[in-house]
């Protein structure tokens, strides 16, 4: 089936933006791996400058003082905020929290990881519009998609405020794992709306079995959680580092303790639950279909987060292999939501036999 020019354009431009959302993703996991979260103290500009200084001698005179006042207007307007949804405890601790408005000196090597992940971020912003611009295209035939591709434009803004929350107040826990969950739902949509309009166009979306459908299910709850868990892990980690101020480093997975066994344990359980998805996905479908296709890129993405982890284990939580570790994740989880969508049936079905 023949689809026309505009839709083309809408799905291309869709596939492009998640790819761009991956490799966003690859430049948070840089930034956090790095500490260079507060390479640029101010937004949207950095360091009051649109291209950021590679030395000492070009930062404005007095930005320690003036970027920390910002810093505490805005750390304040938050607390308040948590008042009023009744998390007085947290806000109370940001208040009275003074390392969090201690200001790190320059590092040109922070500032310019930090820019080039805004930029990658300010890139990632104009293809979900143009996403969304494009998207109009299906408004008669699917409107959900036209809906959800607005919806993302607002979620991925509201993720770009929480970003600068999350370094603000010195990355408060909840509000880590909160902006991960939340950029996996953002690349979650835009794989749910590429999908619906390859649907719509006449992609072949046959149906399985019901007990392969929940495995499907199964193994995307399970990595979801894994990913919280090792954000949890992270938050610890972080913790442990500034108390020990950066000594140690070997100790830091063990100081950890309770939460990072979970991590390692819940590893076990996706590896088991992605072997049997992947003997069902064998038996069910032949070897070129999409979903046999995308299953073996997840348990691809699987066996090198295993190498990843064990890297992180036993070598001391290098920082590339931190990155590493959390792309696979985030590569792993789009994997198995996609595999999940081509595993069932549609509204209308375009060329499939049940």
């Amino acid at each position: 089936m023949n689809i026309s020019p505009e839709k083309k354009r809408f799905q291309n431009i869709n596939l492009l933006t998640i790819l761009t959302l991956f490799v966003l993703i690859l430049a948070g996991g840089v930034v956090r791996s790095t500490g260079s979260g507060m390479g640029c103290p101010d937004w949207p500009k950095c360091f009051d400058q649109y291209v950021p200084p590679t030395d000492a001698s070009q930062i404005p005179a007095g930005y320690k003082e003036k970027y920390v006042k910002k810093r505490e207007d805005r750390n304040l307007k938050f607390a308040h905020t948590l008042d009023v949804f009744g998390y007085t405890d947290l806000a109370l601790r940001i208040r009275n929290d003074k390392s969090i408005l201690v200001p790190e000196e320059f590092n040109a090597a922070k500032t310019w990881t930090e820019y080039v992940n805004r930029l990658i971020g300010v890139l990632s912003g104009f293809m979900l519009l143009l996403t969304a611009f494009f998207s109009f295209t299906y408004i008669k035939q699917k409107k959900r998609i036209v809906f959800l591709s607005l919806f993302n434009v607002i979620l991925v803004g509201f993720q770009g405020w929480l970003g600068a929350i999350v370094v603000s107040t010195n990355l408060v826990p909840w509000i880590v794992t909160t902006h991960m969950l939340l950029a996996l739902a953002i690349v979650a949509i835009s794989i749910y709306t590429y999908h619906q309009a390859k649907v719509a166009d006449g992609g072949i979306n046959i149906k399985a079995r019901g007990f392969v459908v929940l495995m499907s299910v199964a193994t995307l709850v399970l990595s979801i959680l894994q990913i919280t868990f090792g954000t949890e892990v992270r938050e610890k980690v972080d913790d442990i580092a500034g108390r020990l101020q950066g000594q140690g480093r070997g100790t830091w997975l063990i100081k950890a303790g309770t939460i990072f066994y979970n991590h390692r344990d819940m590893a076990i359980a996706v590896l088991a639950a992605n072997l049997v998805l992947y003997a069902l996905i064998r038996k069910g479908f032949n070897r070129h279909s999409i979903q046999q296709q995308v299953m073996s890129f997840s348990f691809l993405m699987i066996m090198l987060q295993i190498v990843s982890g064990i890297i992180l284990s036993y070598f001391s939580l290098p920082p590339y292999a931190q990155t590493i570790h959390i792309v696979l994740a985030t590569l792993l989880f789009g994997a198995q939501f996609y595999l999940l969508l081509n595993l069932q049936r549609s509204a209308k079905v375009w060329g499939a036999t049940a």
